[in-house]
């Protein structure tokens, strides 16, 4: 590696023959106002502090790969790092050319700047972009001074017109001399000029240099980790089968889950290999890693990225599902869509592999696709955590078998805290399913209970609008329905407005006439809506909404979503618990969230403590004479409970779930299941 301090003048062999190339692997141009900025105001800046002296400006660095001569004399480089500066100082003369006399001999200087002479296509521009978002069509036009096609891409159209702009308002307002300006662009702005050789390994020194510009993304260093990796004469053709239609398809432009559809790609592709969901900032090193170690020759390395092309096509239906041509598998993704399912994306291209090399059915697929929809509906209505998926799914597929895999599939999800049918009951009765957030899966879970009771007409009806969420206990209590609601409505009002009892759906044009009216008035109404979920319901004799009101219709709808989601299966219980983590208790109702064993024992007992009573938990304390006493001294194996007792809390998993179970069937008119652990 040779590395060396140039001025712009120098880069451009003061005008002379050179062409800079950028490789296949190169990201689009990618400067915004903001580095556009900086740059004019770097260069303004040293314009009025400069004496004769040019100061010196350090504005980042190039790495090139020397590639020889072009017609005999023309010094030609491969451009690894370094385009989005050398690109822009390029437009700002070029905008510098353009605001002053064409006939002028500064004119004809800067122009050198920017072309070579030999009109030669291939060689006539000192800097040839890649093709990405129509940046070389772009750059060609404006330095030709011809018009850019409507539908061009590129940012490069921006940039110049940002420095065509304000170099015109600063040459005429300002009383600028355009030839200092040239000179202090050409003079005082310096590179790091840093020349590599192939047998460097240069993406290793790509990785390090971000300097004063756009930061790489992770998607931009898998790319250029990728070109380095290929021979030369190799790399047009890996980059054009591959890589170049697997950036067309994902676009990192395009977000979900908040960041670039590739990055996230790259970062669920990874996990479905490792079963590890790697951090959004660590996926270029991972994979990188991956590279490093399991693929040595060059055959094994072209196979991986093909893989990544293959795998590219499942990401993209799964994002935009309506680009899979089978209909009852387009269907069934748009509805896991709907419940916002980027967490089992690892598996689901790990299943859609397994359904384009026929290791499963067609049909085998569809009902997998509807499992993973039960398991995420009962999930949401029973308000499990979120985070909890991100470490499940990557690993699941360790788990199934592909012989059997709806068996496999059902087993595995039953051990991964499902929620039972009598945990869902007593979560929806309380839970608040609906906030902004969570609008579209409401709506799905209600259109979806409508659909199911018109099957057996052979139809159902939909609403002639967009469907919004109704509350029928509304968001604002008037008087009446103070009233009406009884002396508790704060609480009533605060604790069930948002359940699912208490919510419908309806078009935005009959949301807006119920608004607040009194219960018969929306009743009525309801009653008369073409919808069978409100038309049923509603013609019923209901007096008034009250808490029971809402509670009962809670009832009812849980109903049909244990018809429309049944369980998977019954939930085993393992022989043992050892080398499992909890993450949630539940007693009598009541889940609280746990990370260790020690946690499960303490809140089982502090929960039954104030269940019975100081006198009465005394008198239970009696039954268990080594797990509890008065003082814990230095004794690390006991924890003081808040009632002043001291509880043996150093015990394995499996003593754990068992003193449990015995403290609460301790307790008059409890069983064990009112208490339940679920763990990892």
């Amino acid at each position: 590696m040779e590395a060396k301090g140039l001025s712009i003048n120098k880069v451009f062999l003061s005008g002379g023959d050179i062409q800079y190339i950028l490789p296949y692997f190169q990201r689009e141009y990618a400067w915004e106002k903001t580095h556009w900025q900086t740059l004019l105001n770097d260069v303004i800046d040293i314009y009025e502090t400069s004496s004769q002296t040019a100061s010196e400006h350090f504005m980042g660095a190039l790495v090139v790969i020397d590639d020889g001569t072009r017609s005999g004399t023309m010094s030609a480089f491969t451009l690894v790092d370094g385009q989005q500066r050398l690109i822009t100082i390029s437009l700002f003369l070029c905008a510098l050319s353009n605001c002053i006399d064409s006939n002028s001999g500064l004119h004809r200087k800067i122009r050198k700047f920017l072309v070579n002479p030999d009109e030669n296509k291939d060689l006539y521009y000192k800097i040839v972009p890649t093709e990405k978002y129509d940046d070389r069509q772009a750059y060609f036009s404006i330095l030709r001074g011809q018009p850019v096609e409507d539908h061009c891409k590129s940012r490069i159209i921006e940039a110049y017109n940002y420095f065509m702009s304000q170099v015109s308002i600063k040459l005429q307002s300002q009383n600028i001399d355009e030839g200092k300006l040239f000179e202090c662009i050409v003079q005082s702005m310096q590179i790091v000029f840093i020349e590599l050789d192939r047998n460097e390994q240069p993406y290793k020194i790509f990785e390090s240099l971000n300097a004063k510009g756009k930061p790489l993304t992770q998607p931009d260093l898998v790319r250029n980790y990728i070109a380095m990796r290929l021979p030369l004469d190799l790399q047009e053709q890996v980059f054009n089968k591959y890589w170049a239609k697997i950036e067309d398809i994902l676009q990192d432009r395009r977000k979900t889950a908040r960041i670039g559809e590739l990055t996230a790609f790259l970062r669920h592709y990874l996990s479905h290999i490792a079963g590890v969901l790697p951090n959004k900032n660590h996926v270029y090193a991972r994979f990188r890693d991956r590279m490093e170690t399991e693929y040595s020759t060059l055959d094994q390395f072209i196979g991986e990225i093909k893989n990544l092309y293959r795998f590219a096509d499942y990401y993209d239906k799964l994002l935009r599902p309506e680009n899979e041509s089978d209909k009852q598998i387009r269907e069934q993704l748009i509805r896991l869509n709907i419940l916002e399912i980027s967490s089992t994306y690892p598996f689901l291209m790990y299943l859609y592999d397994s359904y384009a090399n026929e290791k499963i059915s067609r049909g085998e697929f569809v009902d997998t696709l509807k499992i993973l929809e039960n398991y995420m509906i009962r999930r949401f209505l029973a308000n499990e955590p979120t985070n909890y998926l991100n470490k499940m799914f990557p690993a699941l597929r360790r788990e199934i078998s592909e012989r059997h895999i709806l068996q496999s599939v059902k087993a595995a999800l039953l051990n991964k805290n499902y929620p039972s049918d009598n945990r869902l009951r007593q979560r929806l009765l309380s839970n608040e399913i609906y906030d902004g957030r969570r609008q579209k899966r409401v709506i799905f879970v209600l259109e979806t209970l409508n659909r199911y009771l018109s099957k057996e007409t052979g139809g159902h009806t939909v609403l002639d609008g967009d469907a919004t969420i109704e509350h029928i206990m509304p968001q604002t209590l008037n008087d009446l329905w103070k009233q009406q609601i009884g002396d508790s409505w704060e609480t009533v009002h605060k604790d069930y407005l948002n359940t699912i009892g208490n919510l419908t759906i309806m078009t935005q044009g009959w949301n807006s006439s119920l608004s607040n009216s009194e219960f018969y008035e929306k009743k009525s109404k309801l009653a008369q809506n073409a919808l069978l979920l409100n038309k049923e319901y509603f013609s019923q004799d209901i007096v008034r909404w009250d808490i029971d009101a809402i509670c009962e219709r809670t009832e009812f709808l849980t109903d049909l979503i244990l018809v429309v989601w049944p369980a998977l299966g019954e939930q085993p219980e393992p022989d043992s618990v050892t080398g499992t983590k909890p993450i949630s208790l539940t007693i009598l109702g009541d889940s609280y969230d746990v990370k260790t064993w020690q946690e499960v024992v303490m809140q089982t007992a502090e929960t039954i403590s104030e269940l019975v009573g100081a006198e009465d938990f005394e008198s239970l304390v009696s039954k268990f004479d080594r797990d509890f006493k008065r003082e814990c001294l230095d004794d690390k194996a006991y924890k003081r409970m808040s009632n002043g007792w001291c509880l043996r809390v150093w015990r394995s998993a499996k003593d754990t779930v068992r003193f449990c179970k015995k403290l609460v069937t301790s307790v008059d008119g409890l069983s064990e299941k009112d208490w339940k652990v679920e763990y990892e």
